[in-house]
């Protein structure tokens, strides 16, 4: 690992202000940021994000390369959660098994966008069919985590709705805002999407910081009572996304050459949702534990990759790149 890019990554502002946010509460600070300026930021994050890869898709070709792009991760959205449930069921009941497998099997848009910056601060681009992809790996890995439960539940009366999970799923505010957003910038005129681009574009790293601020917040009232959950959540919380994300920035070689779209790839199979999949589980299986994978994935996994992550994943994929 290029011990550079783990220093660009630590001392990156946007992660600085994300520390600032657990040291606040560590210190019992009053700091806090409203509950409705925080959401409109995440929406305004995924607004940004989606808009932008629409711009950038509608310069695109729609390739061959483009196809099996989106295969391979529908691909990895429904593997994971496959492979990590019966792992997680050695240790967890049936429901916090598959609510943990569902989040590490989908994907964390603010994670994808900490990459984008990430890609931006190394003057690299990623393709704009990058996210689509992020937006369409969503929803498998909840499904595939909820029908685990159904399917292992040995409680008819908790057994979940697959009706209504794959209707959440689709509909859920974070996948329609970030699908409607790119398909409005694919659909729209490059100049009129000019007269946008000073809020799409030139706001876009302070707005990130502050929400990152709101996330170290987030993460440090939800430590301790982790914490107490034993060893075996926290290791699982590194170590699976540490497998996920190395293993898919070699393998992505067989569908993209583009060092930028691998890592975007391999960033997207290590993160985990604190999004989405909460909000699903809140709906279809609610004996599960949201004090167990929220914290696993904003507390642990987030931090984890972008400090010691990303500079793995792109050190990885420039060395077998290099063979």
């Amino acid at each position: 690992m290029n011990l550079d890019l783990l220093i660009s990554n630590v001392t990156n502002p946007a992660f600085l202000f994300f520390i600032l946010g657990i040291l606040a509460v560590k210190l019992k600070s009053d700091l806090e940021i409203p509950e409705n300026s925080s959401k409109f930021i995440s929406l305004y994050l995924l607004f940004s994000i989606g808009f932008k890869g629409g711009q950038e898709l509608s310069h695109e070709a729609f390739t061959i390369e483009v196809v099996w792009s989106m295969l391979f991760g529908l691909g990895i959205s429904v593997l994971i959660p496959v492979y990590t449930f019966f792992i997680l069921k050695r240790k967890f009941n049936v429901f916090d098994a598959g609510a943990i497998a569902a989040a590490y099997g989908s994907v964390s848009a603010v994670t994808f966008v900490t990459a984008a910056a990430y890609l931006e601060s190394m003057k690299m681009d990623f393709h704009g069919h990058m996210v689509a992809i992020m937006a369409l790996m969503e929803s498998p890995a909840i499904i595939a985590g909820l029908l685990l439960i159904s399917l292992y539940s040995k409680d008819l009366s908790q057994q979940v709705s697959k009706r209504k999970v794959i209707s959440h799923s689709f509909t859920n505010g974070s996948v329609l805002l970030i699908l409607g957003s790119l398909i409005i910038g694919f659909l729209a005129d490059a100049k009129q999407a000019e007269g946008i681009k000073p809020f799409t574009n030139d706001i876009f790293k302070g707005f990130l910081a502050i929400f990152l601020l709101d996330m170290g917040i987030t993460s440090g009232k939800k430590l301790s009572s982790f914490l107490h959950q034993g060893w075996f959540p926290a290791i699982f919380a590194v170590a699976v996304p540490l497998i996920n994300g190395s293993v898919v920035a070699i393998v992505s070689a067989w569908v993209t050459d583009d060092v930028a779209n691998r890592f975007m790839f391999a960033t997207l199979a290590a993160s985990a949702s604190y999004i989405a999949v909460p909000a699903a589980m809140k709906l279809a299986a609610p004996k599960s534990n949201p004090g167990l994978y929220i914290p696993m994935a904003l507390a642990v996994t987030f931090p984890f990759n972008i400090t010691i992550g990303m500079p793995v994943y792109l050190s990885l994929i420039k060395y077998f790149s290099n063979l």
